[in-house]
């Protein structure tokens, strides 16, 4: 039964998180043409919240919070505290080999599943 709860809190957590990355979202695309502010505010939005959650939650408020809301609304938001938790154990090159893979592997992720995408619509047509 606790591990149903648990899903069951992160679930909540998360919903409430993804509903205001999307409210944010919509609310920001209006007001910038050429550089994405809404992911860019959610996900520094979500790297201060992280940060407070990390300190002032504890149990099941932390599965609430962190992993639940901070999961749904931005998933950079625990890259960030990873990260700031390796620098601040003194895993500076942890941390910056984290970051560059992180970021390269990433935008290479997304290159790879367009491609793959777009290949496979092309294939089955």
């Amino acid at each position: 039964m606790t591990i149903l709860k648990d899903i069951f809190i992160a679930g909540l957590g998360g919903f409430i998180g993804t509903a205001l990355r999307l409210t944010i979202s919509l609310l920001l695309v209006k007001y910038s043409k050429n550089f994405p502010a809404g992911t860019f505010a959610v996900n520094i939005i979500g790297s201060f919240l992280i940060g407070v959650f990390y300190i002032l939650a504890s149990g099941h408020l932390k599965l609430l919070f962190i992993t639940g809301f901070c999961g749904g609304f931005t998933t950079f938001s625990s890259l960030s505290l990873e990260n700031f938790i390796l620098i601040d154990n003194g895993k500076m090159s942890v941390a910056l080999l984290y970051i560059i893979l992180s970021i390269i592997l990433g935008i290479l992720g997304v290159f790879l599943g367009l491609k793959t995408a777009t290949l496979w619509l092309e294939t089955s047509s």
